[in-house]
């Protein structure tokens, strides 16, 4: 069996809680939950504008999956979770510019989209994935 491994990188901002900010093991990449928060100052960033919080929060979930040695085109697997329906078409665009300029080929990760109550206020999305070495 293959050891597991906790991913590490400033590139996305450290997890305030008891978790690791993703998990590898074997060729299995998990990446947790992000949001829009700068890995610099861990500052939420851009309230009320669910377009400019997709891309910081995909921005952080490629730099631990690249912290775990595999690229964006390695994730299958996106989970968005969303605190307003209609704020879904403008996710949506965001997610779309966004993946699609970071995957190579014509195959695009699987999504599925939630819509729930996020931990912080600011908060209008939350992303993890899974990726695949």
């Amino acid at each position: 069996m293959s050891e597991k491994i906790e991913i590490r990188t400033t590139g996305a901002p450290a997890p305030t809680h008891t978790f690791s900010q993703g998990v590898r093991k074997g060729p299995f990449v998990q990446v947790s939950g992000q949001g829009p928060v700068d890995p610099t100052t861990s500052e939420y960033l851009y309230p009320g504008d669910v377009a400019a919080q997709t891309t910081r929060t995909l921005e952080n979930v490629k730099a631990i999956v690249e912290a775990s040695g595999a690229t964006f085109d390695d994730v299958v697997m996106l989970r968005v979770y969303l605190t307003k329906r209609e704020d879904f078409p403008t996710m949506n665009d965001a997610y779309g510019h966004f993946v699609s300029a970071h995957t190579s080929g014509d195959v695009l990760p699987s999504r599925t989209t939630v819509f729930t109550g996020l931990p912080r206020e600011e908060m209008l999305v939350e992303i993890d994935a899974v990726a695949i070495i």
